[in-house]
């Protein structure tokens, strides 16, 4: 079943990538030539291409608005969450993205976790955790049976200035805990809203 969440998000990741290439592929061919008839497609597709950008800009400006919770550390990481579901086979998937204003590379050890276990996973997200205050537990990221983290490692680091998705998995807490305080490294705990997923 973890299997089957992880594949799932990378699923996810590579269709997003995808779509973001075609998006970018479709933007740089909107140039046309002088000629009249190529001018008419040209501004029939710069109409289109027009659109798919405010469509592009105005799916961008919902997710800015959907941001759950943001920190900042105290190098210039960015840590955003977008977004925090419940999944039905008993776990809650946690999204959000990092930025890097560090001034330098950024390879996440730090975000790695403190077990001997989990140094396997590189750079990565593995030593996050939710925190029920509510029923006072701590949930540790979910991981397969080499000791792998259900996460996403930072492989290669963020360059400067750059921002990278993240997603990470983890045991679901009650059903009537509705918030959560989601924790990594020693950025500031970001208070979540948990949803119910699809």
């Amino acid at each position: 079943m973890d299997f089957r969440h992880t594949m799932k998000g990378r699923r996810a990741l590579s269709a997003v990538a995808i779509t973001a290439g075609l998006l970018l592929t479709v933007a740089g061919c909107g140039g046309g030539d002088d000629g009249d008839s190529d001018k008419g497609a040209s501004t029939s597709s710069a109409s289109p291409t027009s659109s798919a950008n405010g469509g592009q800009s105005e799916s961008e400006t919902p997710e800015a608005d959907t941001v759950l919770a943001e920190v900042k550390g105290e190098n210039g990481l960015v840590l955003a969450i977008t977004s925090a579901k419940r999944d039905e086979g008993g776990f809650v998937t946690v999204e959000g993205s990092v930025t890097n204003n560090t001034g330098a590379l950024w390879v996440a050890a730090e975000w790695r976790g403190d077990e001997s276990e989990l140094a396997r996973n590189g750079g990565s997200i593995a030593g996050a955790s939710l925190i029920d205050q509510k029923g006072k537990k701590k949930y540790l990221i979910l991981r397969d049976t080499s000791g792998r983290c259900l996460c996403t490692q930072f492989t290669g680091g963020v360059r400067q200035g750059a921002t990278t998705q993240w997603f990470a998995q983890f045991p679901a807490p009650p059903s009537d805990t509705t918030e959560v305080d989601f924790q990594v490294g020693g950025m500031p705990p970001a208070s979540i809203q948990l949803t119910e997923g699809e």
